[in-house]
């Protein structure tokens, strides 16, 4: 799913946004994630996952054409981690919608 599908499906569902709506809140909403990530903050959204920040620390890696050693600087990065109710639906969905338990 891209943003403007996601965008789409927004108005589609909600008939009262028009499609620049839908626009404006998926693109406040992704733009204050983006701010607070970029801040050091967590996100949480209960039921779907969380968004925290990885440091990679610095380290030495190699040039792959001359294999010349070369320092690459310490990076932050952005990870997710799928929650439980997020998980489990994608497993169903994945067994074809049958339960195991």
């Amino acid at each position: 799913m891209t943003r403007s599908d996601l965008v789409t499906l927004l108005a589609d569902r909600f008939g009262q946004l028009t499609h620049r709506d839908a626009e404006f809140a998926v693109k406040t909403m992704l733009d204050a994630m983006t701010e607070a990530l970029g801040r050091g903050h967590r996100i949480e959204i209960r039921g779907f996952g969380s968004f925290a920040i990885n440091r990679r620390p610095p380290r030495m890696g190699r040039n792959p054409r001359s294999g010349e050693p070369v320092g690459i600087p310490e990076k932050l990065v952005p990870h997710f981690k799928p929650g439980k109710a997020l998980r489990e639906a994608v497993d169903r969905i994945d067994d074809g919608g049958s339960s195991a338990a």
